[in-house]
């Protein structure tokens, strides 16, 4: 095993920066009451709390501080946006529309509601890997209550327009959700300008702790409380809050807001180093979709011929961690319903790979990768029935 490790997943997650440690240590030393509490200790831990809420608010382009609830991470996020606003909205029943590219913390809070008797659209993006406008509203009936798209895809990367998507549900009476779990902190985010009634966050996509997220909730959208019990959060989400954490996400927001700018222009040139190096030097391999709007930190590459479990595990030989379409971290062997959505035949998507970087990504990393990278897939194409009966017998 190589001792080498080079991180190339930043999209599955982030180190956490020293920087957000050292907060939430001095915290969990120095603020650990309970932010409910009526005297001095629990009152500091609260004033930390609203403090960072205020601060998350100003940094997400919230009106309200208390339009923001902090929650467990993306996933609780986004089941209690979905079917927290549906059913409170339309508890008699009716429509819903959500992208067919979605995380799944989306897409099965979506089969959770078709089960209790909502209509549920899945709306397929278009083959350059967006949601368009035109197609969402010829999907919304009358019967719709809230439509959900994320703001960029976690896999292929494409930024959604957001606000035109919004501005069509509203225009046909539904409600909007995004989740803006990968956007957060890499591209300049403001909700009120978006005109999203409700987003999902996560901590530990913006260099800060797991087990940590947000929900923001514009005022007066409809919502029924999916964690009931103390009343915590204005009642939306009982629960002892996690002070250190919500300090450590807001933390992390700031330094990601603060060095968004350099870092975009340093990820964006990487990216595209990546990119154009792979397309050129290995055969038989293209951009999984080509819209323009793309988040700068990732690019996701179909290598014809080739398994994506296969180059990933010669790939960690070499102490180089990516992901592929393929999830195989859960034991299934289909292809990615995200590159499938988009048009991508099954053999093609099963050879896609996901190279995501970020803060601690080096050029000499980089660099590292483009050098192990082809003779991997050399070696696996030489293997592969499947690219000598699409391309003859040369490994290319």
């Amino acid at each position: 095993m190589n001792e080498r490790r080079i991180y190339l997943d930043y999209a599955a997650t982030t180190p956490v920066d020293d920087r957000v440690v050292d907060l939430m240590v001095s915290l969990l030393k120095d603020r650990w009451g309970n932010p409910n509490s009526l005297y001095q200790i629990g009152r500091d831990a609260y004033t930390t709390l609203e403090t960072a809420r205020e601060e998350f608010a100003r940094l997400v382009g919230a009106k309200h501080p208390n339009e923001i609830i902090f929650t467990s991470g993306g996933t609780e996020s986004d089941n209690a946006a979905l079917i927290g606003i549906t059913t409170r909205a339309r508890p008699e029943g009716g429509h819903v529309v959500v992208s067919a590219f979605e995380h799944h913390a989306v897409l099965d809070p979506a089969h959770h509601l078709a089960k209790l008797g909502y209509e549920v659209t899945y709306l397929p993006p278009r083959n350059e890997g967006f949601v368009h406008p035109d197609d969402l509203a010829a999907a919304l009936k009358k019967t719709t209550v809230l439509v959900s798209v994320m703001h960029a895809n976690n896999e292929i990367g494409t930024v959604q327009p957001v606000s035109e998507l919004a501005a069509v549900a509203h225009e046909g009476g539904a409600l909007f959700h995004t989740d803006a779990a990968q956007t957060l902190g890499k591209v300049p985010l403001n909700l009120a300008g978006l005109g999203v009634d409700a987003a999902s966050f996560s901590a530990h996509k913006v260099y800060g702790p797991k087990g940590v997220g947000a929900l923001y909730l514009k005022r007066g959208t409809p919502f029924a409380p999916q964690l009931r019990g103390g009343g915590q959060e204005f009642k939306k989400r009982s629960g002892t809050q996690n002070v250190a954490g919500a300090a450590g996400f807001v933390k992390a927001l700031e330094i990601a807001v603060e060095e968004l700018p350099a870092e975009t222009s340093r990820l964006t040139e990487l990216r595209d180093h990546v990119t154009r190096s792979i397309l050129t030097t290995i055969e038989n391999t293209e951009q999984s979709a080509m819209h323009p709007e793309k988040l700068p930190n990732l690019a996701h590459l179909i290598i014809k011929g080739v398994e994506g479990e296969a180059m990933l595990l010669q790939l960690d030989a070499k102490g180089i961690a990516v992901s592929t379409g393929s999830a195989c971290s859960s034991g299934s062997l289909e292809p990615s319903h995200v590159l499938l959505s988009i048009g991508c035949p099954p053999e093609l998507a099963h050879g896609s790979l996901r190279i995501s970087l970020g803060r601690f990504t080096t050029v000499e990393d980089v660099d590292y990768f483009l050098d192990v990278f082809p003779p991997i897939v050399q070696k696996l194409r030489a293997m592969s029935p499947l690219y000598a009966k699409m391309f003859g017998s040369s490994a290319g």
